[in-house]
Formats: structure tokens, C-alpha cells, sequence
């Protein structure tokens, strides 16, 4: 049997399964990606996806929450349950004879949960300290903040809820959530490993028959949050987020715009590393992410600076997104191409990885994007290919959320952007002296539109 041997079924119920078999592997993961995310918790009720995806596991069946980690832990199964923007999350290794009695418990996890309101109280109590933990941690708190605004609502809403919302919760709220979204149709689960569909799909049929559920909630795209914005905290530290809009996964020119991101953002010796914290010394973090949804995407980035210098990081940050435009070297896109590479051959290893690969996939390609396709997109990339795309998709329309003690300028002056290339061009001199070569000016605005 080849390596990369994927087959896919969808079951009577609409549960559509997928599996890949490696041979030369001895374990075996599998990913369920459930659509009942937290886009759609209801409005004030923020944080009930991820109370189900923790209450969900505490019994099920005639099994008590003790017995259900007991069981896991005689197989041993390594999972984990979560929410995100558009799932319910469990996913779990083991070792590959392992697999047929992990899917049978999570069977009756999602199917028979107990959701026994005696559990309830330490659902919450871990909700509250993951929030608590995020108000402790600004670098986190400034990119739940950022994609809560440059995404319109629900889609923006945080997996991990609110404070705010928290006290609104109750159990009937959240079985609620489980009766009207954890549902067969629309559901997805990857299977990687040392395994075959036909070996696994008479266990799949007999323990998931059963799951019935309605349509689904159609939802209603509201608005994004504001463009600007400042959140007051006492600190010696200020943290900013931008974003600016960017291609879904499923975009033709996706492998473009991760190499246009990757340029930025790849590594020590990416643009915003070099730029912003080596040469200028602003901060003490910086970084870029394409984040994508199913039908669009953002680049999210992230600085971490002082009061005294956050303004001139932000002019900076920003200037550097938009000076991308302006050429991208055959060596830069090579180190990318080298990076993507690694990741490659690791993912190659990891029963994981290809399990979420798989369910990922299929929600948002309804296709299964094997390892040598990408093997083979990332070598096709140009450097041509990744300008036109970032020509087409430039970086503006910026959404910047900072948190510190004092509000930065969102709309830099030329004078301002005057300051820092006079500054630079100081630092510069000696390497045009020995380079004879005029280094251009580079300025830029923020669309406030």
C-alpha cells in the first residue's frame, strides 16, 4: 500500500470520514472538527463553545468523568478537546491497534455526553482562570483583541469567551449549544496512521449510526469592531496589533501570500526581525501570521516595544508591510522555500499533523491537498508570482489595536516618518560610503477609510 494512500467516506449520517494509511508508522491520530465553534455562541453568551468542548468529556454514557480519563489513560491516549472560531476540536493519538477503542469512547463522548450540572462549576472555574491568565498575558490579550476587530461579528468572537459574558453562562445555555450544533452533518474527522478506512469504517458505522442532528444555524455576518482602538494598561510596556485583510486557504495565490508573510515573518533573518528589533533595536518581540476562515483571511501582526518607543514601532512596522511591495530577493524567497521544506519533512513523521491536515483540508478545500502538492506549490512559487500577488493584495486597510498606558498616533505625519528616515540614514552613511549605492526613501500613510 502506498505511503500517501487517503480514502474518504461520508456515512449515512453525513459524517464524512477521512483516512490516511503510513505503513511505516506505529501509531495513530485522529481529528474531529464538529462545527459548533464559537461563532456560534449567542450574542452575550461568548465562551460557550469552549465550556462544552470541557464539560463534553465528563462523562459519558455509564462512564463518570473519573472513568472516561481512566479508560483514556489504560489505552493511552493522548487527546485534547477544544473550540475555535469554527469547531468543536477533539483530537487524539495512540498507538495504531488503539484506534477502534479511542473511537469507540469518543463515540459515546459526543454522542451520550453527560454534561452532569454537578461538573459544571469546574467547567466554569477553568473558563475563568483562562481568562484570567489571558488579562495577565497583554501579547495574548492584544491578538484576541485584534482579530476581535479586524473580523466582523460572530466570526471575530474569541473561542475563550469573555469575562464579561462568563456570568451569563448556565448549563441549560450549553447544552443548548451541544443539542443545536454538535451534529453529524458538517462534521469532519481525520484519521492518520498506521490504519485503513476499511479496517476502521465498521467500527465508525456501528458507533457513530446513530448521530442524528438538524441543519445547523445559519448565521448572520454582523459588523467588524472599530478599526483604531486603545485599551488603557498600566505598564512600562506597550503591545500593538495590526491587521490588514489577506486570501483564505483556499485561494489560488494562498502558497503566495504565506511566502509574502513567511518573507516577513519566517525566521531571524526575516524583514520585521531585521528591520524593526535588529537594526532599529524598537522592540523586544515582533512578528506576522496569515490567519485564514473558510471564505477569508488576515495577516495578523504583532509588536512589543516600550512606552517611549511605541510610536516609532508602529511607523516602522507599518512601513515595512507596505515597502514589501517594493521587491522581494531570490535569497529571501529561497529561505522560505528551505523552512516550508523542514516543516514538510517533519509533518511526514507526525500521525498528528496529518490527522488535523486531513480534517482542515476537507472543511475548507473539500479535497485532500497531499504533502508532495505542497512539496510541489512551495517550489513553484516566484519571486514574480509572490509580488503580483502582494501588488493585488497590498498591505492597507490597516486594523491597529495597541494596549499600554498611553494612545498612539494612528495616522503617522510625514514629519514623523521624516524623523525616522533622517535617523536612518545616519546609521546608513557608513555603508554607502563603502557600498557607493543611494539607498531609496520609503514613507507611508494608513488608510483611515
Amino acid at each position: 500500500m502506498a505511503r500517501d494512500d487517503v480514502q474518504h467516506t461520508t456515512l449515512t449520517n453525513g459524517l464524512t470520514v477521512v483516512v490516511e494509511t503510513m505503513p511505516a508508522v506505529r501509531s495513530a491520530a485522529f481529528t474531529m472538527l464538529i462545527p459548533a465553534g464559537s461563532m456560534f455562541d449567542v450574542r452575550g453568551q461568548n465562551g460557550t463553545a469552549t465550556a462544552l468542548a470541557d464539560w463534553i468529556t465528563r462523562g459519558a454514557g455509564d462512564r463518570s468523568s473519573r472513568e472516561v480519563l481512566a479508560e483514556l489513560d489504560r489505552l493511552g491516549i493522548q487527546s485534547r478537546e477544544s473550540a475555535s472560531a469554527q469547531h468543536l476540536v477533539i483530537s487524539g493519538t495512540c498507538l495504531a491497534e488503539k484506534m477502534s477503542a479511542a473511537l469507540q469512547i469518543y463515540a459515546d463522548v459526543i454522542l451520550h455526553p453527560t454534561l452532569d450540572d454537578s461538573d459544571f462549576g469546574a467547567v466554569m472555574s477553568g473558563l475563568e482562570n483562562g481568562l484570567l491568565s489571558i488579562e495577565d498575558d497583554p501579547q495574548k490579550k492584544a491578538m484576541v483583541e485584534l482579530v476581535r476587530r479586524c473580523y466582523p461579528l460572530p466570526l471575530g468572537q474569541p473561542a475563550e469567551g469573555t469575562l464579561a459574558d462568563l456570568e451569563n453562562l448556565n448549563p441549560e445555555i450549553v447544552r443548548g449549544h451541544y443539542q443545536k450544533n454538535v451534529r453529524p452533518n458538517g462534521a469532519i474527522l481525520g484519521i492518520a496512521g498506521n490504519v485503513t478506512l476499511d479496517d476502521l469504517l465498521p467500527i465508525l458505522e456501528n458507533s457513530f449510526e446513530a448521530w442524528r442532528g438538524g441543519d445547523g444555524i445559519t448565521l448572520r455576518e454582523g459588523q467588524s469592531g472599530p478599526r483604531r482602538e486603545h485599551l488603557f494598561h498600566e505598564s512600562i510596556q506597550t503591545h500593538i496589533g495590526v491587521a490588514y485583510p489577506a486570501v483564505a486557504y483556499s485561494h489560488p495565490d494562498y502558497y503566495s501570500a504565506w511566502a509574502a508573510v513567511s518573507v516577513l515573518s519566517g525566521g531571524m533573518s526575516s524583514r520585521l526581525f531585521t528591520e524593526v528589533r535588529e537594526k532599529r533595536g524598537l522592540c523586544y518581540s515582533v512578528y506576522a501570521a496569515l490567519n485564514t476562515l473558510r471564505d477569508r483571511g488576515q495577516v495578523l501582526c504583532y509588536a512589543g516595544t516600550t512606552t517611549e518607543r511605541a510610536q516609532e514601532t508602529l511607523d516602522v512596522l507599518c512601513r515595512e508591510l507596505v515597502r514589501l511591495g517594493d521587491g522581494i530577493s531570490e535569497e529571501e524567497l529561497g529561505r522560505c522555500k528551505a523552512r516550508a521544506k523542514s516543516s514538510l519533512v517533519m509533518a511526514q513523521e507526525s500521525t498528528g499533523s496529518r490527522a488535523s491536515s486531513l480534517a482542515r483540508d476537507w472543511y475548507h478545500l473539500r479535497r485532500i491537498v497531499s504533502l508532495d502538492e505542497v512539496r510541489a506549490k512551495i517550489e513553484g512559487l516566484s519571486v514574480q508570482a509572490v509580488l503580483e500577488y502582494v501588488h493585488s493584495h497590498p498591505a492597507k486597510d490597516f486594523t491597529i489595536l495597541s494596549i499600554g498606558p498611553q494612545e498612539l498616533n494612528w495616522n503617522p505625519q510625514p514629519t514623523n516618518l521624516l524623523t525616522i528616515e533622517t535617523r536612518e540614514q545616519e546609521s546608513l552613511t557608513i555603508a554607502q560610503r563603502t557600498t557607493g549605492r543611494r539607498l531609496p526613501t520609503l514613507f507611508f500613510t494608513i488608510d483611515d477609510r
